[in-house]
This record gives structure tokens, sequence and C-alpha cells, in this order.
């Protein structure tokens, strides 16, 4: 009786399901992983202690990882940027009071919310395949072209970007519920002082939405480096053409689940854990250089 009144004892009984499974599905898995990327393993036989070889290896052995590491940088920090941009422009044109505002709220949320799914990166291979309907277009303004976008060696990474740029709904609705808690009233008084359009958006509007786009960067760049769906389908699991499309979760899945190479594959990952983890943490770092908080000024 005096445990079934005990607020604690209920408090653990509600949270049991939700601790058993982080302790089952996420704390023993990263551990285990742990494990693994000091070991040999393979899934068919017990797993084989080598200490530093696999992550020697990585950084001196493997040169096919440099190049994924190339892709990857190379995506993420052409992706992160260009999203953020075309989802602050669009927050801003969609934060107006007009009829019908809803609809195209949520027409441009929608390529985010059937995300990087297998259909999408199937229909983007349609687009910018040789005689996809980028080419189509281009042959009814006179630009005829066989070239396919998608299996070019130049331009099949900036396919990758441009399906990201365009999956920007999510960040759209978050700068979009950021501009509206910015009173007008600081737009009106800049008006009256003779501000321009330019002039309020650089010294109201991102100072006031710096915590959003602080928020907004950490979120997509980590979503950045684990993106795979798009990669593993457009170059058909290889990471083509020519490695170009190789990114980092990409080759780390062909190492675990093509080559069984499950100990590298764990190496490979706590590396990648550890890379986002001092981006992140360099984000933070010079935040407070360009990340404007009210409370703070008030002091």
């Amino acid at each position: 009786m005096k445990l079934r009144e005990n607020d604690n004892v209920v408090g653990y009984v509600f949270a049991a399901p939700f601790i058993l499974g982080f302790l089952i599905f996420t704390l023993y898995p990263i551990l285990s992983s742990l494990f693994y990327s000091f070991t040999e393993y393979n899934l068919m036989e017990s797993p084989r202690w080598v200490g530093l070889s696999n992550y020697e290896k990585i950084f001196l052995d493997d040169e096919k990882i440099w190049k994924s590491f190339e892709v990857t940088f190379t995506y993420v920090f052409a992706s992160v940027p260009l999203r953020l941009g075309f989802a602050l422009i669009v927050a801003m044109l969609l934060n107006k009071a007009i009829s019908g505002i809803g609809v195209y709220r949520s027409a441009y949320y929608l390529p985010s919310l059937i995300g990087g799914s297998v259909a999408v990166s199937i229909m983007w291979t349609q687009i910018f395949g040789d005689k996809g309907l980028l080419n189509s277009s281009l042959s009814l303004i006179g630009i005829h072209t066989d070239t396919s976008w998608i299996g070019s060696p130049g331009t099949a990474l900036w396919t990758l970007i441009a399906l990201s740029v365009w999956q920007f709904g999510s960040s759209m609705l978050i700068f979009l519920a950021g501009l509206k808690n910015i009173p007008i009233s600081y737009y009106e008084a800049a008006g009256v002082d003779g501000a321009n359009a330019w002039q309020r958006f650089f010294k109201i509007t991102l100072p006031l939405l710096s915590p959003i786009i602080l928020f907004n960067l950490i979120m997509q760049t980590i979503s950045a480096f684990m993106t795979f769906t798009p990669a593993y389908i457009i170059s058909r699991g290889e990471g083509g053409p020519l490695d170009n499309t190789l990114l980092y979760s990409l080759y780390l899945y062909r190492r675990a689940f093509v080559f069984f190479e499950m100990g590298y594959a764990s190496a490979m990952a706590w590396i990648m854990l550890i890379i986002v983890g001092v981006i992140a943490l360099v984000i933070f770092k010079t935040s407070t250089y360009w990340v404007h908080y009210e409370s703070k000024e008030a002091k």
C-alpha cells in the first residue's frame, strides 16, 4: 500500500517502458559498438580483440575513406547553408496575413514530410537522368543535352545537395514560428526612424532570430552527416560515379553489410560521432559572438 502511495515509485513505473527501451535499444547498442570497434567481427564468428588496429587502418591504410570524408564535408557545408537560407527566405514570404496562406505553408512543408524516402530518391533519378525532366525542360528553351546530371562525376553530388535543399520545410516552420514571436512594434519603430528593408532585416530580424538559427544549424548539420537513403538509391549502393556520392554513412554501410567488417564499421561510426560532436561544440562556442538573447541583454 505504501509503495502505491509513493509518488516516486508510481513515476518510475510509468517511466519504465521508456527507461527499458532506452537501455535495451539505445545504450546497449552504443556500448556494444564501442566494444566491437576494438575487435575484428564479421557476424559469423566471435569477436576477436585487435585493439586500435581498426582505427590505425582507417587513418593509415584506407584511401577510400578520405574520399568519403571529402564528399561528406562538401555535402554538409554546401547543403546546410543553402537549406537554411531557402528556409528563411520562404518563411519570411509566408509570414504574411493573406488569404489562403495555410495552403502555401502546407505545400512548402510537404517535401520534408515525405522525407528522404526511397520513392523521392527514385523520383530524383528520373528528374536528373539523361532523359529526365531537367533535360526535357532545357530542350524547350533551345538547350539540348543528353548529360546525365546524376551520373556525371562533376554534378552527381550536387543533385544530392539539391535534394537536401528542396526538403527545407521543417526548418521553414521553425523559422516561421520564430518570426511570429518578433514584436511588430520593433519594425514600426524602425520604419519611423527611416530604416529600410535591409536594415530592418539585419538589425532586427537576424539578431532576434539568431537562437532559432543556432537550433536549426545544429539539427540540420547533424541530419546532413546522417544522410544515407538518397546516396544509396541514386548510386545503387556503390557511391558512384567514381565515388563522388560516397557519403561517409554509405561507406560505413558498405563496410558493415557488404564486406561484413562490423568491427571496422563500428570504429568508423565512433570517429564520425567524435567529428560531429566537435563540430557541434565549435558551433556552440562561437554562438556567443553572434546569437542574441534578450534575457542576457537585459542583465
